[in-house]
């Protein structure tokens, strides 16, 4: 949720982040004539339990003549504070659902506008130059690395077996994201994939994108698309402890995606499918921190994308692209030379305090008072990059070069048949 000391001092730049984001303005003058609603039947409720409460120790003092005039009117006082109660809770629902649909507040800078809107930060890398090259199913099948037909016939479409040298260099790519994450001082944590509504609400899932996630309706639970989920709520309803400098957590866990209004799209291979495994960066920091973080973060995945040799390019992704909870999102896309295009593989946000502050996470600042933290997250390795990985080290002869920085967990420098 946005900081209401923003929206009220700063209503025009709220404005300004919904029509960035191709969102309805009107969503910020609603909030704002709900919280004055609000605070209206707060005080209205307020008053009459104060006035209540002076007319209750009335009765008491009051002769025996005056007493039944008190007690009269301490009963319509009562059933006054009963409906003003009922008129604040009604208030405060309303209020809570005008916030919960403002998106949050885009940073300066973001570009405006929809999913081709982004700006190119950077290219790393030039493409290469592959004769006919073979697309990572074509590579996957004929080397044993991927079985899809299996995956449909077990699970359906968009699932899929990795097998032998397959499954070995997703667990040592996903390794690769661990070392790299624990020695910049990240906590590895392997979270539940399996969370609460509260948490799933919390972090800002189950707006306009809630078709994407799957629901099991007889536990009241969600299936999570990325462990930034359960590590959100990790530090729910807790204050935290930031004097040192930012926690730092990876995750690394299963992820499930339902994949709908995707028909037709991306059906052959594993660039979309409904279960991948990823390491997620999560981290919360004070917010006055969360740029440089969010700085950090884009320069650890840089890392990543280096040591498995491919040409990738930074976008700073537009505002109507972003999700409700990101601020600012950079993506890292790689080379596919097969589709003659750049491809997502990472994805890092600065959630600024959205999430936290409907999770409830806070920390002290230098006077010991309890402040809303900030959250952003980032994709340090997942499924996906084995796209990457075998289309653009693919060798005339079928074969795929591994790239050094994972030959120690496959024990080879070539996959051959």
């Amino acid at each position: 949720m946005i900081d209401l000391k923003l929206l009220r001092d700063e209503p025009d730049r709220v404005r300004a982040s919904q029509r960035a984001r191709g969102e309805d303005p009107g969503l910020v003058d609603a909030l704002l004539d709900a919280d004055t609603a609000r605070r209206s039947a707060i005080s209205a409720a307020d008053n009459l339990r104060a006035e209540q409460k002076t007319a209750s120790k009335s009765v008491g003092k009051a002769s025996a003549e005056d007493r039944p005039a008190l007690l009269a009117r301490a009963k319509e006082l009562a059933e006054a504070v009963k409906s003003a109660e009922a008129a604040q809770a009604q208030a405060e629902s309303a209020f809570t659902a005008a916030h919960m649909a403002v998106g949050n507040v885009v940073v300066d800078g973001v570009p405006a506008g929809g999913e081709d809107n982004f700006v190119v930060l950077d290219t790393v890398g030039g493409t290469p130059a592959i004769e006919s090259p073979k697309d990572h199913l074509e590579l996957g099948e004929a080397l044993g690395l991927i079985d899809m037909e299996r995956g449909a016939k077990v699970s359906g479409s968009r699932f899929y077996f990795l097998t032998g040298q397959g499954a070995l260099l997703q667990l040592g790519l996903l390794q690769l994201a661990v070392r790299l994450a624990t020695a910049n001082g990240f906590t590895l944590m392997i979270p539940p994939v399996l969370v609460r509504p509260e948490v799933m609400a919390g972090t800002g899932f189950l707006g306009s994108h809630a078709d994407e996630i799957y629901h099991l309706d007889e536990d009241d639970l969600y299936l999570v698309g990325t462990s930034e989920v359960p590590l959100a709520g990790y530090h729910s309803d807790e204050i935290l402890d930031l004097s040192d400098g930012p926690k730092r957590y990876a995750g690394w866990s299963s992820c499930f995606r339902r994949e709908a209004g995707s028909y037709g799209k991306d059906t052959r291979g594993i660039i979309r499918v409904h279960q991948f495994d990823k390491v997620e960066a999560f981290v919360y920091c004070k917010p006055q921190d969360a740029e440089a973080e969010h700085q950090r973060l884009l320069g650890w995945q840089r890392e990543m994308l280096a040591a498995i040799e491919v040409p990738y390019r930074v976008i700073d992704v537009a505002a109507g692209d972003l999700g409700s909870s990101a601020a600012r999102k950079f993506d890292c896309e790689a080379w596919v030379p097969t589709q003659g295009t750049y491809r997502e593989l990472t994805s890092t946000s600065n959630c600024s305090t959205f999430q936290a502050r409907r999770l409830s996470t806070r920390y002290r600042d230098d006077d010991g008072k309890p402040q809303i933290a900030a959250t952003l997250n980032g994709t340090l390795a997942t499924t996906r990059w084995l796209v990457a990985i075998l289309e653009n080290h693919q060798q005339p002869d079928g074969s795929v070069r591994v790239p050094a920085a994972l030959v120690p967990y496959l024990g080879t420098e070539v996959l051959t048949a």
